[in-house]
Protein backbone atom coordinates (compact mmCIF):
# COMPACT_ATOMS: atom_id res chain seq x y z
CA UNK A 1 0.00 0.00 0.00
CA UNK A 2 3.21 2.38 -0.37
CA UNK A 3 4.07 4.51 -2.98
CA UNK A 4 7.74 4.46 -3.07
CA UNK A 5 9.58 6.96 -5.32
CA UNK A 6 13.27 4.95 -5.29
CA UNK A 7 16.75 6.44 -4.99
CA UNK A 8 18.97 5.65 -8.07
CA UNK A 9 21.08 2.55 -7.51
CA UNK A 10 19.26 1.46 -4.20
CA UNK A 11 17.16 -2.04 -4.99
CA UNK A 12 13.84 -2.16 -3.74
CA UNK A 13 10.71 -3.64 -3.21
CA UNK A 14 8.25 -3.63 -6.07
CA UNK A 15 6.30 -0.21 -6.12
CA UNK A 16 2.66 -1.13 -4.65
CA UNK A 17 -0.23 1.54 -4.85
CA UNK A 18 -3.81 0.97 -3.60
CA UNK A 19 -6.84 3.07 -3.55
CA UNK A 20 -9.35 2.09 -1.65
CA UNK A 21 -11.68 4.60 -2.21
CA UNK A 22 -11.57 6.12 -5.83
CA UNK A 23 -12.64 9.71 -5.41
CA UNK A 24 -12.95 11.99 -2.45
CA UNK A 25 -13.69 15.72 -2.06
CA UNK A 26 -11.50 16.25 1.03
CA UNK A 27 -8.79 14.27 2.99
CA UNK A 28 -7.00 14.10 6.07
CA UNK A 29 -2.99 13.44 5.62
CA UNK A 30 -1.68 11.71 8.04
CA UNK A 31 2.65 12.03 8.91
CA UNK A 32 3.46 8.32 9.75
CA UNK A 33 5.90 8.32 12.71
CA UNK A 34 4.77 10.17 15.92
CA UNK A 35 1.14 10.24 14.63
CA UNK A 36 0.22 7.05 14.06
CA UNK A 37 3.48 4.80 14.51
CA UNK A 38 5.37 5.51 17.84
CA UNK A 39 8.87 7.08 17.52
CA UNK A 40 12.07 6.11 18.69
CA UNK A 41 13.14 9.58 20.75
CA UNK A 42 16.78 9.90 20.73
CA UNK A 43 18.55 13.15 21.81
CA UNK A 44 15.59 14.74 21.73
CA UNK A 45 14.84 14.02 18.01
CA UNK A 46 11.97 11.87 16.40
CA UNK A 47 13.44 9.10 14.64
CA UNK A 48 11.30 5.97 12.58
CA UNK A 49 11.54 2.85 13.41
CA UNK A 50 13.95 0.55 11.92
CA UNK A 51 12.87 -2.73 12.50
CA UNK A 52 9.49 -4.79 12.39
CA UNK A 53 9.99 -5.63 15.38
CA UNK A 54 10.12 -2.16 16.64
CA UNK A 55 7.27 -1.23 14.53
CA UNK A 56 4.41 0.01 16.74
CA UNK A 57 0.89 1.63 16.03
CA UNK A 58 0.00 4.23 19.18
CA UNK A 59 -3.30 2.62 20.55
CA UNK A 60 -5.46 5.24 19.77
CA UNK A 61 -4.66 5.56 16.02
CA UNK A 62 -7.45 2.92 14.79
CA UNK A 63 -10.30 4.26 16.35
CA UNK A 64 -9.35 7.58 15.38
CA UNK A 65 -8.72 6.72 11.75
CA UNK A 66 -12.08 5.16 11.87
CA UNK A 67 -14.31 8.36 13.02
CA UNK A 68 -12.57 9.92 10.38
CA UNK A 69 -13.39 7.59 7.64
CA UNK A 70 -16.90 7.46 9.03
CA UNK A 71 -17.31 11.27 8.60
CA UNK A 72 -16.02 10.81 4.92
CA UNK A 73 -12.71 12.05 4.59
CA UNK A 74 -9.72 9.69 2.63
CA UNK A 75 -6.80 9.01 4.75
CA UNK A 76 -3.50 9.33 2.95
CA UNK A 77 -0.48 8.73 4.75
CA UNK A 78 2.63 11.05 3.63
CA UNK A 79 5.65 10.10 4.95
CA UNK A 80 9.45 10.95 4.97
CA UNK A 81 11.51 7.51 5.05
CA UNK A 82 15.05 8.57 4.29
CA UNK A 83 16.73 6.07 6.37
CA UNK A 84 16.22 3.90 2.67
CA UNK A 85 17.75 6.43 1.33
CA UNK A 86 21.00 6.57 3.49
CA UNK A 87 21.02 3.02 3.71
CA UNK A 88 19.75 2.40 7.00
CA UNK A 89 16.57 -0.22 6.31
CA UNK A 90 15.20 -1.94 3.55
CA UNK A 91 12.49 -0.51 1.29
CA UNK A 92 11.22 -4.67 1.55
CA UNK A 93 11.15 -3.54 5.60
CA UNK A 94 9.45 -0.55 5.04
CA UNK A 95 6.79 -2.07 2.85
CA UNK A 96 6.10 -4.49 5.27
CA UNK A 97 5.53 -2.03 7.89
CA UNK A 98 3.10 0.01 5.33
CA UNK A 99 1.41 -3.35 4.75
CA UNK A 100 0.85 -3.74 8.65
CA UNK A 101 -0.06 -0.19 9.07
CA UNK A 102 -2.76 -0.78 6.28
CA UNK A 103 -4.66 -4.02 7.55
CA UNK A 104 -4.34 -2.17 10.92
CA UNK A 105 -5.81 0.90 10.15
CA UNK A 106 -8.91 2.22 7.63
CA UNK A 107 -5.92 4.21 5.39
CA UNK A 108 -7.20 4.62 1.66
CA UNK A 109 -3.53 5.16 0.63
CA UNK A 110 0.32 5.44 1.34
CA UNK A 111 2.62 8.15 -0.26
CA UNK A 112 6.55 7.41 0.89
CA UNK A 113 9.54 9.55 0.05
CA UNK A 114 12.17 7.05 0.43
CA UNK A 115 14.92 10.07 -0.91
CA UNK A 116 18.04 10.94 1.75
CA UNK A 117 18.01 14.42 2.73
CA UNK A 118 20.28 15.88 0.21
CA UNK A 119 18.63 14.58 -2.99
CA UNK A 120 16.57 17.07 -4.53
CA UNK A 121 13.59 15.73 -4.54
CA UNK A 122 9.87 16.71 -5.21
CA UNK A 123 8.28 14.87 -2.69
CA UNK A 124 9.97 15.32 0.29
CA UNK A 125 8.71 17.54 3.38
CA UNK A 126 8.21 20.29 3.59
CA UNK A 127 7.86 20.29 -0.05
CA UNK A 128 4.41 19.53 -0.79
CA UNK A 129 4.59 16.80 -3.46
CA UNK A 130 3.66 14.04 -1.81
CA UNK A 131 0.19 15.82 -0.87
CA UNK A 132 -0.28 17.64 -4.71
CA UNK A 133 0.73 13.60 -6.22
CA UNK A 134 -2.71 12.05 -4.02
CA UNK A 135 -5.05 15.04 -4.88
CA UNK A 136 -4.27 14.61 -8.16
CA UNK A 137 -4.70 10.94 -8.25
CA UNK A 138 -7.78 10.85 -5.91
CA UNK A 139 -9.89 14.00 -6.71
CA UNK A 140 -8.78 15.15 -3.24
CA UNK A 141 -10.04 19.36 -2.60
CA UNK A 142 -6.66 20.68 -0.98
CA UNK A 143 -8.42 23.61 0.45
CA UNK A 144 -11.29 21.06 2.16
CA UNK A 145 -8.87 18.67 3.91
CA UNK A 146 -6.27 19.03 6.23
CA UNK A 147 -2.69 18.07 7.23
CA UNK A 148 -1.55 16.15 10.26
CA UNK A 149 1.63 16.29 11.62
CA UNK A 150 4.33 16.00 14.53
CA UNK A 151 6.86 18.07 12.68
CA UNK A 152 7.65 21.50 11.61
CA UNK A 153 8.00 19.94 8.26
CA UNK A 154 4.70 18.55 8.22
CA UNK A 155 2.87 21.60 8.52
CA UNK A 156 4.86 23.40 6.33
CA UNK A 157 4.12 20.77 3.88
CA UNK A 158 0.21 21.12 4.27
CA UNK A 159 0.56 24.91 4.40
CA UNK A 160 2.04 24.79 0.56
CA UNK A 161 -0.38 22.50 0.04
CA UNK A 162 -3.20 24.67 0.47
CA UNK A 163 -4.61 22.55 3.18
CA UNK A 164 -5.44 23.35 6.57
CA UNK A 165 -2.76 21.85 9.39
CA UNK A 166 -2.93 20.25 12.92
CA UNK A 167 0.53 20.07 14.96
CA UNK A 168 0.74 17.09 17.37
CA UNK A 169 3.04 18.65 19.59
CA UNK A 170 5.30 15.66 21.57
CA UNK A 171 7.46 18.16 22.88
CA UNK A 172 10.77 17.47 20.75
CA UNK A 173 13.42 19.56 22.67
CA UNK A 174 15.55 19.61 19.68
CA UNK A 175 13.45 20.34 16.71
CA UNK A 176 12.08 23.94 15.62
CA UNK A 177 7.95 23.77 16.11
CA UNK A 178 6.01 25.02 13.73
CA UNK A 179 5.52 28.55 13.20
CA UNK A 180 1.70 28.91 12.50
CA UNK A 181 -0.60 25.69 12.60
CA UNK A 182 -3.92 26.20 12.43
CA UNK A 183 -4.26 24.16 15.60
CA UNK A 184 -1.83 22.49 18.01
CA UNK A 185 -2.69 19.17 19.85
CA UNK A 186 -0.92 16.28 21.94
CA UNK A 187 -2.36 13.35 19.82
CA UNK A 188 -4.22 11.72 17.01
CA UNK A 189 -7.39 11.59 18.93
CA UNK A 190 -7.31 15.17 19.73
CA UNK A 191 -6.35 15.71 16.50
CA UNK A 192 -9.30 14.13 15.39
CA UNK A 193 -11.82 15.79 17.95
CA UNK A 194 -10.66 19.23 16.11
CA UNK A 195 -11.20 17.93 12.67
CA UNK A 196 -14.52 16.35 13.33
CA UNK A 197 -15.37 19.50 16.12
CA UNK A 198 -14.01 23.44 15.53
CA UNK A 199 -12.21 22.71 12.26
CA UNK A 200 -14.75 20.92 10.39
CA UNK A 201 -17.44 23.76 11.88
CA UNK A 202 -15.79 26.69 11.31
CA UNK A 203 -12.49 26.35 9.98
CA UNK A 204 -11.27 28.65 12.70
CA UNK A 205 -7.88 28.29 14.00
CA UNK A 206 -7.06 27.36 17.67
CA UNK A 207 -5.27 25.33 20.25
CA UNK A 208 -6.22 22.61 22.41
CA UNK A 209 -3.65 22.32 24.93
Amino acid sequence: MALSRQPPGIAAAKDEVVTRTAKSGRAVFLDRDGVLVIPEIRDGRSYAPRSLETFRLYPEAAPSLARLKAAGYLLVVVTNQPDIGNGLVSADTVNEMHRRLSRALPVDRIEMCPHSQSEACHCRKPKPGMLLDAARRCGIDLADSVMVGDRRGDVEAGHAAGCRTVFIDLDYVSELKPASPDYTVRSIAEATDVILGPMQKTGARGCVA
